[in-house]
């Protein structure tokens, strides 16, 4: 099977996402002109830091500022390939592990849920199935285990019967396929994959496409019913 390769481009930091409606600051202090008011789980681009603020890239290439608590550091590197649209700041960038690969093997569910963050901001279609013009929840997660040669069910009821049950939240790992409950319908209608540190990707009506959420979230934890690995 042929492998999907992420390009080699120049890496400019890692992806963040904002934890609280918070300030981006000129300088690493409150007292300094605020560059951007970042929303709840707005993307970034994160540069290290150990202390009390976090370096941001911003739009024109300026580094801002952030407080490190307000702040959630996905494991994931963001680079100057392709453009991906997102809610934030991160236009002009996509999300990558530089030099990896996507291929059949032990690691490969975790890498492909890590190559799904290059839809980001894919619209989200109902019954759609194109991964760049218009796709669903289920449709998401069906199309990109297909790139590794694993074929699942269409709908996410269907597909919370397949694979091995996962039954403890700590024991959850990067490519877990999870299942949300729909009270609604009185069945499950939501389905995203594990990326790790409790962020999860999918494609939902809420965020108008694929994007990432935080499973630490009360309102999605507590609608989680099942995992599938």
């Amino acid at each position: 099977m042929p492998a999907f390769v992420y390009a080699e481009d120049k890496v400019l930091g890692r992806l963040g996402q904002a934890l609280d409606a918070t300030p981006i600051y000129s300088r690493a202090t409150s007292n300094s002109r605020v560059y951007h008011r970042a929303k709840q789980y707005e993307y970034l681009i994160v540069r290290s830091s150990t202390g009390t603020y976090t370096p941001v890239v911003m739009e024109n290439g300026r580094l801002g500022y952030i407080r490190t608590s307000k702040l959630a550091v996905l494991p994931y590197n963001v680079t100057s390939a392709a453009t991906v649209p997102t809610s934030g700041r991160t236009t002009g960038s996509s999300v990558s592990r530089s030099g990896s690969s996507v291929s059949s093997g032990s690691n490969a569910k975790a890498q492909i849920a890590q190559y799904g963050l290059r839809y980001t901001g894919t619209p989200y279609v109902w019954g759609g199935n194109s991964l760049n013009n218009g796709i669903d929840c289920s449709g998401f997660v069906q199309q990109l285990f297909g790139k590794i040669g694993e074929k699942l069910p269409r709908t996410a009821a269907e597909q919370a019967k397949v694979g091995l049950k996962i039954e403890r939240l700590e024991d959850l790992q990067a490519g877990d396929r999870l299942y949300f409950w729909d009270r609604k319908r009185g069945k499950i209608g939501h389905t995203g994959l594990y990326l790790g540190n409790g962020f999860f990707v999918h494609s939902s009506v809420n965020n108008h496409g694929v994007a990432t959420d935080d499973l630490r979230n009360p309102k999605w934890r507590n609608m989680l019913v099942a995992a599938r690995r």
